[in-house]
Formats: structure tokens, sequence, C-alpha cells
């Protein structure tokens, strides 16, 4: 680890030699940002060009082909789209039970662990920075919690962005001594975080907003100091840094014991400098075309603008005035331009000249021929054949296309190995955390395994072994028994056939006890995750393809495993039934044809079943043919005696039911005479009830019509009345409107003649006074 400047007496800074003093690591880190710092710069321009909105949204800005963007979409997709699947099977094909259980409880968890990390979306992530900038940079944490109900342990999959990553600088991975990660906390998580190891140090620290971040809207206004957490293999230990800050956060040894120390694999590289890790994005390469393209993109433009309809006619401005208005007028509606000096202008005889505008189209044809070839030839620097395109001729032949399709899947197949190796490196470490971090019970839970426990076997052996004692003991109590023994000289056969059949009962009894110890306990399982040094030798972890797969060739490949399988089998069944012993071996064959094929793990443990039945028939002794067709003989005479004895007895049978039919029809038809007899007698006691109740419903309706007379004729009456009365109160409230209306006219002609009265006293009295005057 060199200091980028000293004073030329030790070019060498050893961090140990100051434990407590941060500033050894972080000159480190700076001479690592400087020896990234062309990539970073480089980085952040293609970033730019990649994706901004606000250069992207105005409207004045040059007119761009989106070539880059749309590469990357295309490579995007090409490289990865579906989630890696982790696969944990024994290195060595040998069947243990042990290895097998702890391989599928520990496949079981990380596929849980995956899910819950969002590995997919990190992958995405990854895929994105590895085709933009030409390096992606994941990393695995262990997170345990305290809760009420228990601890919670997880796996966390972060992702780093190309700022927040730094690595020594070196020729390759294996020369890395120390990897370090960027997290950016507040003041309150500072304090929470580091107030035990450092005291208030953390105070000095150098907050601010990330700008750069807020401007491109993935930021906030909280004030964050930047925290380096360097992993040092060369010192075996982990510190924890900040700018501004004069000595340790903390330090310690490290927290997780992994294979390659770093919590971390090895970034996702596109293409490095030679003798460096120094990433070159794909973009530089073609950036000359990009430009050009830019280019020629805004001349197409500006001369499209120039292809407008304009005529020139005699009458109007000078000959240069009207051509600079020809060519600046934006109204598509305008079409004629006058022009005063038509003779100098060219006009003879014609009254109208129009604008030629066939050289400014044939211009722009040659040019978008030209950007045409400029982009061809990008497809030729980046490998997107015109198959992946999508496009292809008409003309050609399927052998051809495939061809293509071929060729661009090897100009990216290195991509592709590169985002399956960091997957594979992530289920690596993930999967080291989890066997020697996680509990018994995080495991079990998140595997939904059921695996025994040593108290578990115990408990269903323990009756076994009290069982076969019992029948040990009655064998010999059997044997030192006189009155036994004097029965067993009477009959010595029968006596050894019991005696075989209690041990018979023993062996299998004691072979279930030696199948029940044989099975792996928990214990058994957590003792073989937890050994860092035999786990790695015996395990091998694995991830299914990220790659979409074809269907059709997915379909095939389905096939060929079928038809392998059934072809093997067909083969190798002759082979079994003349030679059972070489069973073990024909499973191997069968496996070895197969093994190309990922079946699964429950398809080959099917066949390990099988195989194992298989062997277990053939060592069993084979019976002698003459007895045992002897026995099939007998058993044949028996069966025919058996048929014999059931025929007679279902012909018994038979007449039996045909006598008990015969007798229940008799008492049947006894019992329905009489039925009948009794339902005639109720038929004509109800028909006799049925009448009496119909005259008295005749003598009822009867009497409600009278009943509906007599208030029919009442109400007619009452009818009558309430006319008679109406009438009356009509004519007497005639009379007192006759009445009042006579009142009416008698006060109105007696306030006449008063009127009339006074009228007349008034003109005798002015009468009177003007003759007085």
């Amino acid at each position: 680890m060199l200091e980028p400047e000293n004073d030329g007496t030790d070019n060498e800074l050893d961090p140990t030699k100051e434990p407590k003093s941060s500033r050894a690591w972080l000159a480190m880190l700076k001479q690592a940002e400087r020896a990234f710092e062309d990539y970073q710069s480089k980085a952040d321009r293609i970033d730019e060009l990649y994706a901004n909105l606000n250069k992207l949204s105005r409207i004045d800005r040059d007119r761009q082909f989106q070539l880059f963007w749309a590469n990357i979409q295309v490579l995007g997709p090409s490289i990865y789209s579906r989630p890696p699947v982790p696969v944990v099977v024994p290195r060595f094909k040998d069947r243990r039970p042990l290895y097998r259980v702890a391989s599928e409880l520990l496949e079981r968890a990380l596929v849980v662990a995956l899910e819950r990390g969002d590995m997919n979306g990190l992958m995405m992530l990854i895929r994105d920075d590895l085709n933009i900038v030409g390096r992606g940079s994941p990393a695995v944490r262990y997170e345990s919690k305290a809760e009420s109900d228990g601890p919670t342990e997880r796996i966390c999959f972060d992702f780093k962005d190309r700022k927040d990553f730094l690595h020594e600088p070196a020729r390759n991975w294996r020369e890395v001594g120390w990897v370090a990660n960027a997290s950016y906390l507040t003041k309150k998580e500072m304090r929470k975080r580091f107030r035990k190891t450092s005291g208030d140090a953390y105070q000095d620290a150098v907050y601010n907003v990330q700008r750069e971040d807020k401007d491109n809207g993935a930021g906030d206004n909280r004030m964050k100091a930047k925290v380096w957490e360097v992993w040092s293999r060369t010192e075996n230990k982990v510190v924890w840094v900040c700018e501004g800050v004069q000595k340790l956060l903390d330090e310690d040894e490290p927290h997780l014991k992994l294979e390659g120390f770093f919590p971390c694999p090895k970034p996702a590289y596109a293409t490095v400098q030679r003798r460096s890790l120094v990433p070159v994005p794909d973009m530089i390469y073609y950036k000359d075309q990009l430009e050009e393209i830019n280019e020629l993109t805004n001349r197409i433009h500006a001369l499209s603008e120039a292809i407008k309809v304009r005529g020139f006619y005699p009458g109007g401005a000078e000959i240069g005035d009207a051509i600079e208005a020809a060519i600046n007028i934006q109204d598509d509606r305008k079409v004629m331009v006058p022009i005063a000096n038509w003779a100098a202008f060219g006009g003879t005889g014609e009254q109208i000249i129009w604008l030629p505008i066939d050289v400014i189209g044939s211009t722009v044809a040659q040019l978008v021929e030209l950007r045409k070839a400029v982009i061809d030839d990008v497809y030729q620097i980046m490998g997107l054949s015109d198959i992946m395109r999508g496009t292809s001729e008409a003309s050609e032949t399927l052998g051809a296309q495939q061809l293509k399709s071929q060729y661009g899947s090897v100009r990216i197949r290195d991509k592709q190995g590169e985002l399956v190796r960091v997957a594979r490196d992530m289920v690596a470490i993930a999967a080291e955390i989890m066997a020697e971090n996680f509990s018994q019970e995080t495991l079990l839970e998140m595997s939904q395994m059921e695996i025994p426990s040593e108290a578990d076997i115990r408990k269903q052996v323990k009756p076994l072994e009290d069982q076969a004692k019992a029948i040990n003991k009655q064998i010999q109590e059997a044997q030192n028994d006189p009155e036994v023994q004097a029965m067993i000289q009477q009959d010595p056969e029968k006596a050894q056939q019991v005696m075989q059949q209690a041990q018979q009962q023993v062996q299998g009894i004691m072979e279930q006890i030696e199948k029940l110890q044989a099975q792996p306990t928990i214990e058994d399982v957590m003792k073989f995750l937890r050994d860092q040094k035999t786990r790695p030798f015996v395990l091998d972890i694995e991830t299914d393809s990220t790659i979409q797969p074809d269907e059709q060739a997915e379909k095939q490949a389905r096939t060929e495993f079928v038809q392998a399988l059934g072809g093997a089998i067909q083969q190798f069944a002759p082979v079994l039934q003349m030679m059972p012993a070489l069973t073990p071996v024909v499973g191997d064959i069968i496996k070895f044809a197969i093994a190309p094929f990922r079946a699964g793990r429950e398809l080959e443990g099917k066949i390990d079943e099988a195989v194992d039945q298989m062997a277990a028939q053939a060592s069993q002794p084979q019976p002698n043919p003459e007895q045992e067709q002897l026995k099939a003989e007998q058993a044949m005479e028996q069966i025919k005696l058996q048929m014999e004895q059931q025929r007679q007895q279902a012909e018994d049978a038979r007449k039996d039911k045909e006598i008990q039919a015969k007798m229940q029809m008799e008492a049947a038809k006894i019992d329905a005479e009489r039925e009948g007899q009794v339902f005639e007698a109720q038929i004509k006691h109800q028909e006799s009830q049925q009448k009496m109740a119909l005259e008295q419903q005749k003598g009822e309706r009867e009497e409600r019509k009278f009943q509906l007379e007599i208030q029919k004729l009442q109400m007619e009456i009452e009818a009558q009345q309430a006319q008679f009365a109406l009438k009356a109160q009509s004519a007497q409230v005639d009379a007192e409107i006759k009445t009042r209306q006579a009142e009416q006219q008698a006060i109105q002609s007696d306030r006449a003649f008063e009127q009339q009265s006074a009228l007349n006293a008034q003109k005798a009295e002015q009468a009177q006074m003007g003759a007085a005057e």
C-alpha cells in the first residue's frame, strides 16, 4: 500500500505504525480515487449521455440519434433476463445421506434468502452498470437483530455505486489487498454507531448534502458523512474511517470468516486496461462513430428544414431580399415570393420560377445512407448482428440466420459469463455466512425441512430396542423351560420354524434401528455446515443460467433427455433380468448418461432410490425354479379348491335367497290385501266426511248471501238519506247566497244614494258661494 506523496525516505505506508490514526487509511483511499479518477470522469459523461432528463427535455438541444441508449436496451436482456437460482449439490456423487441433506437444507435457505434480498433487482443494477460504464459492484452483508420473539437473521445483497466502491490498485483481483465500501450516515446515525468506539470524534466528520445525487433526483437535503468500511486482507482487520476524523471510528477483526476474505465478489468487468483493474466502458470504443452519427443527424435535420416549395414571380423586393425571405418564411402556406428585377433574376417569358429543392433532397438521401453505414460500423464493433435486431434477408437460409445468431451470442458471451460468475460468487458468500452464522432454528424455518434431532432418533429407537430385548428374553426363557423343550422334542420342525420367525423378527427390528441411526440428524448437519475446513471440499455451489432460455431449445433439450433416459433403460433392462448383480453399475451408467441434463434434485433422488431397491432385490437369494414351480402348482390347487368352495357357498346362498324371496312375496301379498281393505274403509269414511262438509259449506254460503243482501239494502237506504240531506243542504246554501246578494245590493244602493246626495249638496253650496261673490 503506497502513499501518493512522501518525503522520499520511505515510500511504504504502514497503518500498523499508527493503530488509532486514520491518516494512513485515508491516504490509501485517496490514492485509489486518483487511480480511478480518469475512469470516473469518463463514466460521468457516459451517464449523462445515456439518460439526462434535463438535457433530453430541452427544446433547443441539438438533434441526436439515440443509438447508445438503443444498444444498451438490446444488450441488457441478452446478457441477463431472469434471477439466478442457487444450486447446492454434493461435489462427489457418492450419495451420502449427510451430504445430501446438508446440501438440500442450504439450497432451500439460499432460495429464500435470494427472494427476500431482491436478488433480481440487484442483478439488474449490476447489468446496467456493466453495460454502461463497464463495471458492476455488489456486496453481501449479514444482519442479526435481537427481537422479542427471538433473534432475526438475514442476508442483505447491496449494490455499490461506482463512486462508493474502492479497492487497492492492482494488476488483477488476486493481488488486491484491501476493499472499501462507502455508506452515508447522518450525525445521529454516526453517534449511535461510533460513540462507543471513538467517543466524540464522529462530530469532526465532513457532513454535506450529496449535491450531485440531489440534482439527479436521487438525494435529499439531509447532511450526511461518507464513511468507508475497509476490509484489509493483508492486515486481517476491518476499519471504519471518515474524512475529517483524525482517528479510526472503529476497528476490529473480520466479523465474517469467508474463504475469499472480502464480503464482496470480484466486480463484473466488461473490459479493463491491460495489467490493471481500471474499467474501460464499451462506449469509448465507438465514441467517434456516435459523434459522427449525431453530426450527420444534425445536418439531415437542418437540410430537411430547407426542403420547402417556394416560387418567384415578377414584382416586389430585390433579388437578395426575395431569396432570403423565401428561405426564412416559416409559414408553409406562403409559397410565392415577388421579385422586382425579374430580368436580372433570370426570368424571361415564364411567369413563375420554382426554387430547386432536388439538390437538397439528394444531399439528404446521401447523408441518410452515410449515417446508415456508420450505424452498421457500430453494430460490427459491438457485435449486434442483424438477426439480433430482428431483421434478416428473405433469401437467407435457416443455417445462415442461425450462424449470425451464434456470432452475435459469441460477442456477448463474456458478459453473460461475468454476470453468472458474480451471481455464483454472491451465492457462495451468502452460503458461507449462513452455514457459519445462522442458527439451527433459522435454517430449519427458512428451508421448511423436518430433520430429526438426536433426541427424536433416541425416542424412536428405544421402543424397538425394548421389543428386541423382550423377544430375545422370551427365546432364552423358552430354551431353559423343560415343558417347552418337551414340546420341541415332540414337534421339532414346528419348533424350528417358530424359532426362525422369532430370529427374523429380531433381525428386522435391528435393521429398523440401524436405518434410523443412519439418518442424519440436525446436529450432524449443523456440525458439518460449521466445519469450514470440510464444507468447501464437499459442497459444490452453482447457479442456474441467468439468461432467458430459448423455448424451442429448451423443448429440444427435454426431448433429448427423455430419449436418453428411455434408451438407457430399454438397453439395460434385459441385462438386469439376466444379471441382477449389475444393478449398481447400470444405475451409475444411467446417471452418467443423463448427467449433462439438469433434471433436478428430486429426479436424481428417485433414480438413486430405484437403483437401491433394484440392488436390494438383486442381493436377495434367488429361489430354486423346481421348488417355485411346485409351490405354484400347490397354490393353484389351493386356489381351485377355494374357488369351488366359494362357488358352492354362492349356490347355497342363492337358493336361500330364493326361498326367502318367496316367503317375503307371500307375506307382502297378505299385507297388501289387508292394507287394501283398510284403505277402502278409510276412503268411504273420508267421502262421508267430505259430503257433510260440503253441505255445511253450502248452508254457510246461503246464510252469507242473505246477510250480503241485507247489507246492500241498508247501504241503498243510507245512500238515499245522504242524497236527500245533500239536496236540502244545497237548497239552504242557495237561499243564504241569495239573501246575502240582496243585502249587498241594498247596501250598494244606499251608498250610491248617499254619494249622490252629498254631491248634490256640494254643488248647491258652490252655487251659493258663486252667487254671493
